[in-house]
């Protein structure tokens, strides 16, 4: 029951990540309409100049802080005067940070779960109604494949994108009816800024492939989960299965 109609307008969360920035342009060269939310106003701006020379119909940006939950009633207000009948949204934005870190302080878990997951609950939860009331349109959410199965090196980030996956279900689940079409994206490791300082990260997924993946689902496709690279439903496949008892002892 869900839309299948290609976007024309689309409202991106977190708009200056590189992936983000690689679906729109794919977006801008199709000529859709782009509003375009991020917390930096220089980075912002520059993007949407590039999406404006990339032939993108129209280009709108919001800065602000999507974290800041006690900022998005504002912010909804706000996209909806800037782009009232936007038919696709794309979160595409989280943190990694330092697992170490963040084992030793309280107010560094919460906030990274505050980023990952609550603050993308509270925008979800504020803009699919809209759609919902529309009979139609398209939200797409990056998760992660470290949300498959909680693994000592990451299990805080790996907590907060597996939690973002179980409310994005239920709400596919819910807008089914209403036409609407809930996305779920579990990018493996990709190379961007925000993975640099990994070790390996030179081998990781390009993400000009993954963005190319991300949005011909997002335009053409029907599934309901998305694996990108494709082989990673596979290995998080074998690695949800691996037993506890033996899971616990591995150093990953």
């Amino acid at each position: 029951m869900s839309s299948k109609a290609p976007s024309q307008k689309i409202v991106i969360l977190g708009a200056t990540s590189k992936i983000a920035q690689e679906i729109a342009r794919l977006a801008a060269a199709a000529h859709k309409e782009l509003l375009l939310v991020a917390r930096h106003p220089e980075r912002l701006a520059a993007v949407a100049g590039d999406l404006a020379a990339r032939g993108a119909s129209r280009v709108e940006s919001i800065s602000a802080d999507l974290a800041a939950i006690d900022s998005h009633p504002a912010l909804v207000h706000e996209i909806l005067a800037k782009m009232p009948d936007f038919d696709t949204v794309l979160l595409a934005y989280g943190s990694l940070g330092d697992q170490a870190l963040a084992e030793d302080s309280v107010e560094i878990t919460l906030a990274e779960l505050n980023t990952n997951f609550t603050s993308a609950v509270s925008l979800l939860t504020r803009l699919s109604p809209v759609l919902a009331r529309r009979r139609g349109g398209c939200i797409a959410v990056i998760t992660s494949v470290a949300g498959d199965r909680a693994r000592r090196s990451n299990y805080i980030y790996g907590t907060a994108k597996g939690a973002l996956a179980l409310f994005v279900q239920g709400l596919r689940a819910k807008l089914y009816t209403a036409g609407v079409r809930v996305l779920t994206i579990k990018p493996g490791p990709v190379a961007t800024p925000m993975t640099a300082h990994m070790p390996g990260s030179a081998k990781f997924a390009d993400p000009v492939v993954v963005a190319r993946a991300i949005y011909r689902e997002i335009e053409q496709g029907s599934r309901d989960i998305l694996y990108v690279p494709g082989k990673w439903r596979w290995i998080m496949s074998v690695i949800q299965h691996i037993p506890e008892s033996i899971g616990k002892t591995l150093k990953f």
